[in-house]
C-alpha cells in the first residue's frame, strides 16, 4: 500500500482559490508531488460546474470567497447532498482559522482534511497522504459499493467497527448509510447509537434521528433533533431533517420555519433554497414562493443540483399572476434543459406541464384541454408518481377556473386522491396542490378519510378473528385504488397472522405482484426529487438496481 500512498501520477486535482498567488503556490506544490493533472479556478461557482461533470482525486478549496455568497463548506455540502462527490474524491478545505471548533466541525462533516494558512509544502503532502491512506484502507468497502453489493459493504463496515480496525469510525458512518439504504432502520439506529456511546458526535446523533424517521418513529425523531439543535443552533443538517419530519406530520407551517433557518444559515445552498421555495409554495405563500423560485432558477438552472420541479412551480405562480412572459420564459428554460438531457423522462413530463401552462397563458384552451386529458389517461399506470399527481391536480384546478371539463375531471381528482392519499402528509400536499380551487382540495381530503376508514375496518375485522377476510378486503380495495397504504397494511397483516391465514402463500404472491404494479412501498412525503438526505454521506453508484423479492409471510421484505 505504501507505493500507492505516495504515487500521485495517475491522480487529478482541482484547486479552488480566489487569490492568484495562493492558487499558483498550491498548483506548483501539487505538481511537485507528481499529481498528473491539475486544474484551477478562482470562483466556487466555476468549481461546482467542474465537479458536476468530472471526478477529481483531490479538491483543494478555500473556505471563504469575498465576492461570492457561497463558501467552501457550502460547496462541499451541496455536492454531497446531490451525490456529485464520490467517496474516491478527497476534499480539503484551506483556511486561516485555527480554532479547535472549526477543526472538529470539519472532521464531523466528513471532510478529508483541513489545511491552515500559511502552510508548508510538507503539511499539504501529509494531508494528501493521510486522506489517501484512508481511501486505500477502506477500498474493499468502496469496491463493494461500486458493484452495488450493499450487503457485503455493510457487513465489511460492521466488522471494521466491531473490531475497532483502522478508520473504524468512518466505516461506521458508511455502514449506517448502507443499512438505511437497505431499509434496515433498526440496525442503522443501533449502529449510530453505538458510535454515540463510543464517541459522541453530532453526525451520529443526527443519524439516530434519520433512522427513527425512516422507521416511522416521528415523535422520537423530533425529540432527538430538538436536543441536537438546542446543543448547536448552527447545525444546519439537523434543520433539514427536522423539516422533513414536520412534512411527514403535515405541519407545513413548522416545516417552513425550519427550512427558513436552514436557508439563512447557508444562503448559497441551491438545494436548501429549493426546499424553502417549494415549502413556501405548498404552505400557500405564493408571492414569497415566486420570489424564491425565481432566485432558485437564476442560481441553479445550469447546475445538476437544480430540481426542475422548481421551474414547474414557478410557471404556476407566474400564471396565477397573469405574467404571460414569465410563463413563456419558464417554457424556454425547459427547452434548454431538454436540449442537454433529451432522453430524461422526468424532464419531459415536467416540460409537458409547463407547455400546458403556457397554452393557458396564451388562451389556447382547446390544445391545453387535450394535453391534460392525455395526462389524465395515465393516472393508473405504475410510473405515474406522486409528483405527476400533484402537477396534474394543479393543472385541473387551472382548467376548473375556466370551467373547462369541470364535471369530466372530477372523476380524475377522485382517482388520484384514492391512489395517493396514503397518509396525512401526502393528502395535505395534494390538497395544497389544489388550493387554488377549494372544491378539489375538499375532495382530496375526503379521499384520505375514506382510505383511513378502509384501513381501520380491516384492522377491526382482523382483531375479531377474521384476518383472511381482512387481508382479502384490503387486496380488493388496493387493486381498485392502487393505494400504497392499503397494500402495505395487507402485507403487515399477512406477516402478523401468517399461521392463521388461509392460502397465505398465494396471498403473498398476489400482494407482491400488486406492490410491483402499483409502485407501493414508499409512502413518505417529500418535496421535489432529492439526492443525498440531510446528514448522510453520498453513496455515489451507477444505475441502482433495487431488489424487489416476493413478499413471503415467513420471510417478509417490508
Amino acid at each position: 500500500m505504501q507505493a500507492q500512498e505516495t504515487d500521485f501520477s495517475h491522480c487529478s486535482a482541482l484547486v479552488v482559490d480566489p487569490n492568484p498567488t495562493t492558487r499558483s503556490i498550491l498548483v506548483s506544490q501539487l505538481r511537485e508531488y507528481g499529481v498528473g493533472t491539475v486544474l484551477q479556478t478562482a470562483r466556487a461557482a466555476d468549481a461546482r460546474r467542474h465537479l458536476e461533470y468530472r471526478v477529481f482525486d483531490f479538491v483543494l478549496c478555500e473556505q471563504y470567497f469575498d465576492d461570492e455568497a457561497i463558501s467552501g463548506p457550502d460547496l462541499l455540502d451541496d455536492l454531497r447532498r446531490s451525490h456529485l462527490l464520490p467517496f474516491s474524491a478527497i476534499f480539503i478545505l484551506i483556511t486561516a482559522e485555527a480554532t479547535y471548533a472549526k477543526v472538529a466541525e470539519a472532521a464531523e462533516s466528513a471532510l478529508d482534511g483541513y489545511l491552515l494558512k500559511p502552510h508548508r509544502a510538507v503539511d499539504l503532502y501529509e494531508r494528501l497522504q493521510q486522506a489517501r491512506m484512508r481511501k486505500l484502507a477502506l477500498q474493499d468497502i468502496f469496491a463493494a459499493i461500486d458493484t452495488e453489493d450493499f450487503e457485503l459493504a455493510a457487513q465489511l463496515c460492521l466488522q471494521r467497527f466491531e473490531s475497532r480496525g483502522l478508520y473504524w469510525l468512518y466505516a461506521a458512518r458508511v455502514g449506517a448509510e448502507l443499512l438505511l439504504r437497505l431499509n434496515r432502520c433498526a440496525e442503522a439506529q443501533a449502529l449510530y447509537q453505538a458510535v454515540v456511546a463510543a464517541k459522541t458526535l453530532p453526525w451520529a446523533r443526527l443519524g439516530i434521528a434519520r433512522a427513527q424517521l425512516d422507521a416511522g418513529q416521528i415523535t422520537q425523531a423530533t425529540s432527538t433533533l430538538e436536543r441536537l439543535i438546542d446543543a448547536d443552533p448552527t447545525f444546519v443538517d439537523a434543520y433539514d431533517v427536522m423539516g422533513r419530519a414536520y412534512i411527514e406530520l403535515g405541519r407545513f407551517d413548522r416545516a417552513l420555519e425550519t427550512f427558513k433557518m436552514a436557508a439563512a444559515l447557508t444562503p448559497a445552498s441551491i438545494s436548501r433554497l429549493q426546499n424553502l421555495a417549494m415549502m413556501s409554495y405548498y404552505a400557500g405563500d405564493r408571492l414569497e414562493a415566486d420570489k424564491l423560485l425565481e432566485r432558485t432558477t437564476r442560481l441553479g438552472l445550469e447546475s445538476k443540483l437544480f430540481d426542475s420541479q422548481s421551474l414547474v412551480l414557478l410557471a404556476f405562480t407566474r400564471l396565477e399572476q397573469r405574467d404571460r412572459k414569465g410563463v413563456q420564459r419558464c417554457q424556454d428554460d425547459f427547452v434548454r434543459l431538454l436540449e442537454r438531457n433529451p432522453d430524461n423522462a422526468r424532464q419531459q413530463r415536467l416540460a409537458a406541464v409547463v407547455a400546458v401552462l403556457n397554452q393557458l397563458a396564451h388562451q389556447q384552451f382547446e390544445p391545453a384541454e387535450q394535453a391534460v386529458r392525455a395526462m389524465a389517461a395515465t393516472v393508473s399506470q405504475s410510473d405515474f408518481d406522486f409528483e405527476s399527481a400533484s402537477n396534474l391536480l394543479a393543472l385541473l384546478c387551472q382548467l376548473a377556473h375556466k370551467a373547462i371539463g369541470l364535471h369530466t375531471f372530477e372523476g380524475v381528482v377522485e382517482t388520484i386522491g384514492m391512489r395517493f392519499c396514503s397518509n396525512r402528509s401526502l393528502a395535505e400536499l395534494l390538497a395544497a396542490s389544489t388550493a387554488s380551487y377549494p372544491p378539489y382540495a375538499e375532495r382530496v381530503r375526503g379521499c384520505q378519510d375514506r382510505v383511513l376508514e378502509v384501513a381501520e375496518a380491516a384492522v377491526t375485522q382482523s382483531m375479531n378473528g377474521e384476518p383472511t377476510a381482512a387481508i382479502q378486503a384490503l387486496i380488493a380495495k388496493g387493486q381498485a385504488t392502487q393505494n400504497a397504504r392499503l397494500i402495505e397494511n395487507a402485507i403487515q397483516l399477512l406477516q402478523k397472522h401468517a399461521t392463521k391465514v388461509q392460502g397465505a402463500e398465494g396471498l403473498a404472491l398476489q400482494l407482491h405482484a400488486l406492490r410491483q404494479r402499483c409502485g407501493a412501498g414508499n409512502v413518505k412525503a417529500s418535496l421535489g426529487q432529492h439526492g443525498r438526505q440531510a446528514g448522510s454521506l453520498a453513496i455515489r453508484i451507477g444505475a441502482a438496481k433495487q431488489a424487489n423479492a416476493p413478499v413471503s409471510p415467513q420471510n417478509p421484505t417490508y
